[in-house]
Order: C-alpha cells, then structure tokens, then sequence
C-alpha cells in the first residue's frame, strides 16, 4: 500500500492541517524519538507527492496503539471528507495534548526572580 496519494483526499488545506496537528500535537511524542520521527514523516506524507514514509516503516516504528490510528486515518483519507472529520474527532477524545516536558524543565530551572 503507498501513501503517496494521501494529499489529494482533504477537502481543503485547512482540514489536512487540522489532522496535520492532531499529529504533531497529540501522536508524535518526543519522548518517544524513533516513533516521533516516523509519526513526523507521515506528517509530511499528508502534504508531499512522493514517498517520505511507507507503510512498512510506520510498522516496525510505531506502536499499536498509534499505528492503529494512523492506518485508520489513511482509510478515513481513501473514503471521504466525513470520515476524516470523524478521525479528528475521535483522536481529540482519545488522545490529550502531548507536553514538552524539555521545555518546562527549563522554565522549571530558570531564575524568574
């Protein structure tokens, strides 16, 4: 299965950025570097032509859970404008907004006096 026509089932630039930070924010936990990157490429596959991420890649980088999701989203993508209003509303509701924890340990140790 190729994720290069992925681009072309948004119904404007606006919903595929709104999935484009359901991703960024809730799904690519930086914590977690090698599956962030991944979760990242696909980021980019959802706007680029060629091939940044294949399928196989997400498998052997992603756990379940997230690899779960991101497939259902490529179908959602492959079946309608609704199906993808659907995704993001269902990974809103199951996953919370990932903190930087890096940045609030330095907030944390900064002199704020």
């Amino acid at each position: 299965m190729t994720l290069t026509d992925l681009r072309d089932g948004f119904r404007d630039a606006e919903q595929r950025q709104c999935v484009q930070a359901v991703i960024a924010s809730r799904l690519a936990d930086d914590r977690e570097p090698q599956e962030c990157r991944y979760l990242m490429r696909f980021w980019w596959q959802l706007s680029m032509p060629y091939r940044e991420v294949s399928v196989a890649e997400l498998r052997l980088n992603v756990g379940q859970q997230k690899l779960d999701v991101v497939m259902e989203l490529v179908s959602a993508i492959r079946s309608s404008h609704e199906e993808i209003d659907a995704w993001l509303s269902g990974a809103v509701q199951t996953f919370p907004v990932l903190q930087d924890h890096g940045f609030s340990a330095t907030l944390d140790s900064r002199d704020c006096d």
